[in-house]
C-alpha cells in the first residue's frame, strides 16, 4: 500500500489576523487551531504519518498545541511558504513516502474523507498531483488600479484552490527544489504547491470538496468558526431475524445463523445513528429521505444513508462532536467486533474513532431481544452548528 504523509505549514505569521498569537496557535472551541488540523489527519486512516512545519520561536506554542498527540519534533519553516514547504520535504527524505499532503494549519475544517478522495484522486494513473478545491460560482470581475471594471472573467472551469494538496512525493520534491533556484519575481508568482508542480511541467487534477473547508485568516474568521451551538438528538430502530448467515451492524458484516431483515441491508445501528444525526437538524427521520416503498433502496448499503445525512449537517456549517451506539441483542456478541465497527462509523461518519462509542446490552430474557427474535439500536448525536 502506498504510503502518504502529511506535511502541515505552520510556519506563518498571519498578518492580517491581529491577534495576540499566530492564527495556528489561537483558540478554536477550547483547542488551538493546528490541533484541529492535525486531528482531522489523525482521523483519515489512510494518511501514515503527519509532520509539521513551524517558525523559529514557536517552540513553546507548538508543544503547548500538539501535547499528547506524539508528534516528532517540528521542523523549522523559511522565511518564504515555498521555503517552508522546502524545508518540510527535504526532512522527509529519509522517511520516502510514496506521496505527501500539504495542507495549512489554519485550515481546521477539513474532513477525513475529502483527504482520502484527494489521496485517491493523486493515486491515480497519469497523475502527479490533486488539489482540493470548490468550483468558482460567484462572478468575477477584472478591475483597473482603482476598482473600475474592465471585463467579466468567465468562471467555466475555475476553481478556487484549497488544502490538502496531495502530489507524489519525489516529483514534488524535485518542482520545489528547482523553484527555490528562480529570481525573487518569478517565485512570487508560484502561490501554492500546485503552482510550483504546473511550472515543473506535472499533471495536476481538482477535486472537488466543500465550503467548511475554509481557511482562518482573520480574526473575525475565528469568531464566526467559534460562534457554534450544540445539539443533542436521539434514533431508534428494530429489526427482526430472518433465514441468513450473517448480519450487517455498524457498516461491517457479523457472522450469524441469521440475518436481519429489511428493505435496505437492514444495519440497525446505522439506521439508528443516521435518524439521530438528521434529528439534530430537523431533517426528519431515514424513511423521509430512504422511502422503503422505493425499489432503488432494496438491498442498499445503509453506509449510503448515514453519510447523506453527515452531507446534510455539513451543508449546515455543522460537524459531529460525538456518536453514542447502544445495540440491544441477545446475540450476537457484540465485544468481538467492537473495534471494528468503530473503525467503520469513524470512517462513514468522518470523526475521530475516540468519538465514537458502540455499546452493547441485553434485556435479561425480556421481550423481543430477550427471546431473540431481533435487534433494537439506539443511538445519541451530539454536534455543533453555526448559531442562527
Amino acid at each position: 500500500m502506498p504510503t502518504c504523509i502529511a506535511l502541515i505549514v505552520a510556519a506563518g505569521r498571519g498578518s492580517r489576523f491581529g491577534g495576540p498569537l499566530p492564527k495556528q496557535y489561537a483558540l478554536l472551541n477550547g483547542l488551538a487551531v493546528l490541533r484541529h488540523t492535525l486531528l482531522a489527519y489523525r482521523a483519515t486512516p489512510e494518511i501514515n504519518a503527519s509532520r509539521v512545519v513551524i517558525a523559529a520561536g514557536d517552540e513553546a506554542l507548538y508543544e503547548a498545541a500538539v501535547h499528547g498527540l506524539g508528534l516528532p519534533a517540528p521542523i523549522q519553516g523559511g522565511a518564504s511558504r515555498q521555503q517552508s514547504v522546502l524545508n518540510g520535504l527535504e526532512a522527509l527524505v529519509p522517511e520516502g513516502p510514496d506521496f505527501v499532503a500539504i495542507h495549512d494549519a489554519a485550515r481546521p475544517f477539513v474532513r477525513p474523507a475529502e483527504i482520502a478522495a484527494c489521496l485517491a484522486a493523486a493515486m491515480a494513473e497519469g497523475v502527479d498531483g490533486a488539489v482540493l478545491g470548490v468550483p468558482l460560482a460567484d462572478t468575477v470581475k477584472r478591475t483597473d488600479a482603482a476598482g473600475a471594471v474592465m471585463e467579466t472573467v468567465p468562471r467555466v472551469n475555475l476553481w478556487r484552490a484549497q488544502t490538502p494538496q496531495i502530489f507524489r512525493f519525489e516529483r514534488l520534491l524535485a518542482a520545489h527544489r528547482a523553484a527555490a533556484k528562480l529570481a525573487e519575481s518569478e517565485a512570487t508568482a508560484l502561490t501554492d504547491d500546485a503552482a510550483v508542480a504546473e511550472r515543473a511541467g506535472l499533471k495536476v487534477v481538482m477535486v472537488a470538496g466543500s465550503e467548511d473547508n475554509r481557511k482562518i485568516t482573520t480574526n473575525a474568521d475565528l469568531a464566526r468558526a467559534s460562534a457554534m451551538e450544540t445539539r443533542t438528538a436521539t434514533g431508534f430502530d428494530v429489526h427482526g431475524f430472518a433465514p441468513g448467515n450473517s448480519v450487517m451492524l455498524g457498516g461491517i458484516a457479523i457472522p450469524h445463523n441469521q440475518t436481519l431483515a429489511g428493505h435496505s441491508d437492514a444495519d440497525v445501528a446505522l439506521h439508528a445513528l443516521t435518524d439521530a444525526v438528521l434529528g439534530t437538524i430537523g431533517a426528519g427521520d431515514i424513511g423521509k429521505h430512504f422511502p422503503p416503498s422505493d425499489p432503488q433502496w432494496r438491498g442498499a448499503s445503509s453506509d449510503r444513508f448515514l453519510r447523506h445525512a453527515v452531507d446534510m449537517l455539513a451543508a449546515r456549517g455543522g460537524r459531529i462532536v460525538h456518536l453514542d451506539l447502544t445495540l440491544v441483542c441477545e446475540a450476537p456478541r457484540i465485544g468481538p467486533h467492537r473495534d471494528a465497527m468503530l473503525a467503520s462509523i469513524a470512517k462513514i461518519t468522518g470523526v475521530p474513532a475516540d468519538r465514537v462509542s458502540v455499546k452493547a446490552t441485553t434485556t435479561e430474557g425480556l421481550g423481543f431481544t430477550g427471546r431473540r427474535e431481533g435487534i433494537a439500536a439506539q443511538a445519541i448525536a451530539t454536534v455543533e452548528l453555526p448559531r442562527s
